[in-house]
């Protein structure tokens, strides 16, 4: 197979570079040349026309295309659908807040997680993404829009802890000096709740945000929307939740989709408190995005208001996330089904 240069590091790229009869500095000229905009091996002008040659023989560079473009009306917000090398589609939403732009990124074509209120899941996961394939997302958007990204949220289609390896080498390289150079403080990974990969996570001590999709506050509704709660009890992801903390002295967020009638009831407000009292955490809550074939539905301004008071009087800190593209499905997972569906 042929290497994906994107997908390295300065070191892993001299060390190709060294095999193919080249200096080892070479490596990191391949590096910084593409992240100055190089999508071709031959636009290499600073390396030997040979050398080129022998680096497109055994190397690549990804790409990913423009498939589809929606721009909110509303707040500004842009949502991308990328097609991958392998004509595979794949979801990134671009979004303006006061404090710097954000990107909610794709980590797997598809999701098998199977979260009931999910659109990412719903035809299962065809394959996770390569790290050069999450970079790209965030590449080709500052490309097209000539704005930096300076956020990042792995929150897209698929559970990034289902591809392990391949966001924990994306979170290095996006953080690179020579790369985008974003920093580890300014990256949010959402799971929905795999405990050892938790643990493996709280043993790698990147200065990342943990964001937990809890979304019930007990095993009994968690089951009826999440399947990953048979294997592991809200109990079990509690205690790996206060492991993480413990361990980096990192906050943990705990995201909350309210769906009416179903965990949005003052009794799951105070169940939620107790659940989550005195830990170094953060409630946001969600209001449920509809999704075609589901019946679920947003809870009630009075409902949110009643849940967001009630839990806050155990002195949990709580927000109502802003819905930002609400005219253009931001939701990732919808552009691509409706895509598939033509």
């Amino acid at each position: 197979m042929k290497s994906d240069l994107l997908s390295m590091f300065p070191e892993e790229l001299g060390e190709l570079c060294v095999s193919l009869g080249q200096q080892k500095y070479r490596g990191k000229q391949i590096f910084e040349g593409l992240y100055k905009g190089i999508r071709d091996i031959g636009e290499f002008s600073q390396l030997p026309k040979g050398f080129r040659e022998s680096l497109a023989e055994n190397a690549f560079i990804p790409r990913a295309t423009v498939k589809r473009k929606l721009v909110s009306a509303i707040d500004g917000t842009v949502k991308y659908l990328y097609k991958l090398h392998d004509g595979e589609t794949v979801e990134s939403v671009f979004m303006r807040y006061h404090h710097g732009n954000t990107m909610c990124i794709s980590t797997q074509v598809g999701c098998r997680m199977g979260c009931a209120f999910c659109a990412s899941t719903k035809a299962g996961l065809v394959r996770s993404l390569y790290p050069s394939e999450m970079l790209l997302q965030i590449m080709e958007c500052e490309r097209d829009l000539g704005e930096r990204v300076s956020n990042v949220v792995l929150m897209g289609m698929g559970e990034p802890l289902d591809n392990y390896d391949n966001v924990i080498k994306f979170l290095k390289l996006i953080n690179h000096e020579s790369g985008l150079n974003v920093g580890l403080r300014h990256i949010s990974l959402s799971t929905c709740g795999l405990v050892d990969k938790i643990d493996r996570l709280a043993d790698e001590n990147l200065q990342i945000t943990l964001s937990v999709s809890l979304h019930a506050p007990n095993d009994e509704i968690r089951r009826k929307t999440m399947p990953i709660a048979n294997k592991w009890s809200i109990e079990q992801l509690i205690a790996a939740c206060k492991r993480y903390t413990d361990k980096t002295g990192r906050r943990i967020s705990f995201e909350y989709a309210l769906i009416a009638g179903v965990n949005d009831s003052r009794d799951n407000a105070n169940e939620l408190g107790r659940l989550l009292s005195g830990m170094l955490c953060h409630v946001n809550l969600i209001p449920v995005n509809p999704i075609k074939e589901r019946d679920f539905k947003k809870s009630e301004k009075n409902a949110i208001k009643t849940f967001v008071e009630t839990v806050e009087a155990y002195k949990i800190s709580v927000t109502v996330r802003r819905k930002l593209g609400a005219d253009i499905n931001a939701s990732c997972g919808q552009l691509r089904q409706a895509d598939a569906e033509k």
